[in-house]
């Protein structure tokens, strides 16, 4: 058991969509102080940048939730420095971490480490079975080397470092841009801005056959910190909600809830992404009580609200 009550949590990432929501989660264990180091001030990408601020800071935990995340567009146009980038963040921090002395690294990895043909639902130990979907596999095997790192630092040097393996999320606050979003925000922004500028169609990639689990990022938030007081093994841990839905019913479903009236086109010449995803979600649940609470229809409409009343560019 981790004490979060009277700790120093270092979250990178902390201001961003996933980061601010586990800010809001950690504010209630009362921690003593939270450090959220702003990517404006702090390129994690370079070694010493981190080592001043973990040595300075002397934080007791360390939850890096920070990266370089896109959609697919953005993922297949600039496979290197997604690579690099998240590679190069997670080496530098997890390093500086145990050389620091934090006691707890708690790193987030990503369900685009699991092999593009995986049974469902995903379990944990069918991580190594293949190669990663191709659209995103510079990414997702980035993440996957933190999990690498982590175990290996436990091995040699006992390091307290977990991973958990996250998968879609949307919420309130995520990124809408429509070059660099996900699937949910991109699909929010484009039937919201067609209602309103009376367009007849939307365009979307792929076929629409494609199958995604979706966590509302609340939920997630809680599962992190959940996580981070409770779990202490090496071996990575799915957080998902364990729900199943196509892209186009997705669609279907975003369209109504916003009262879209006109037609949905799937442009068939762009890639689908990897087939299916679906999480085994009940190792969580198991080792440190995480269940997803927030109904999928509901939590729509909230990202749906927050970004018609908040969420313009």
């Amino acid at each position: 058991m981790t004490q979060l009550k009277d700790s120093t949590i270092l979250v990178t990432g902390g201001a961003g969509f996933l980061g601010s929501h586990v800010v809001e989660e950690l504010e209630k264990q009362s921690p003593a102080e939270i450090i959220i180091p702003r990517s404006s001030e702090y390129d994690f990408r370079k070694r010493d940048v981190i080592d001043s601020l973990i040595s300075k800071k002397k934080p007791d935990i360390v939850i890096h939730l920070a990266g370089r995340v896109g959609g697919i567009g953005e993922t297949r146009a600039k496979p290197a420095e997604f690579f690099y980038d998240n590679a190069s963040m997670a080496l530098n921090l997890v390093d500086s971490s145990y050389r620091n002395g934090v006691k707890k690294f708690v790193g987030l990895g990503s369900v685009c480490a699991y092999p593009k043909f995986t049974p469902l639902p995903f379990k944990e130990s069918d991580l190594w079975a293949g190669y990663p979907e191709e659209t995103n596999a510079p990414y997702g095997l980035a993440k996957k080397m933190m999990l690498v790192q982590t175990q290996a630092y436990k091995q040699q040097y006992g390091f307290n470092g977990i991973h958990l393996l996250t998968v879609n999320l949307y919420g309130p606050k995520d990124n809408f841009d429509s070059e660099s979003s996900h699937v949910v925000p991109g699909m929010i922004r484009k039937f919201v801005d067609a209602k309103e500028k009376g367009m007849k169609a939307v365009v979307f990639w792929g076929d629409g056959t494609p199958t995604r689990e979706f966590l509302f990022v609340e939920d997630c938030a809680r599962g992190i910190v959940l996580a981070t007081e409770r779990y202490e093994k090496p071996d990575p841990v799915n957080l998902g909600s364990g729900m199943e839905i196509s892209i186009k019913n997705l669609a279907e479903k975003i369209k109504e809830l916003i009262g879209y009236e006109g037609e949905m086109i799937w442009d068939e010449t762009k890639p689908n992404g990897q087939p299916r995803r679906c999480l085994d979600v009940s190792k969580a649940e198991k080792e440190f009580g995480f269940k997803a609470e927030i109904n999928f229809d509901n939590g729509l409409k909230k990202t749906i609200e927050w970004y018609v009343k908040e969420g313009r560019d």
